[in-house]
């Protein structure tokens, strides 16, 4: 269900806010894959989770994008 829940978060939001959230993503991705480097990540799921909203994101700014455009 909380996907659910982030993809309705993620339709709210205007192309900015979304290239804003996927470069919000990105720098948490590069922070977890250092933890995950260095021994000091605890929740490693968390890599995948973070992996798949980005392309949630993206994948409703192409969207928009593609709807703007008709």
């Amino acid at each position: 269900m909380k996907s659910k829940q982030r993809v309705s978060e993620l339709v709210a939001l205007s192309e900015d806010q979304l290239e804003d959230e996927v470069i919000k993503l990105r720098k948490e991705q590069f922070n977890l894959r250092f933890q995950r480097a260095t021994g000091q990540l605890e929740n490693t799921s968390r890599v995948n989770v973070v992996r798949r909203d980005i392309a949630r994101a993206k994948t409703i700014a192409a969207q928009k994008r593609a709807a703007a455009k008709k």
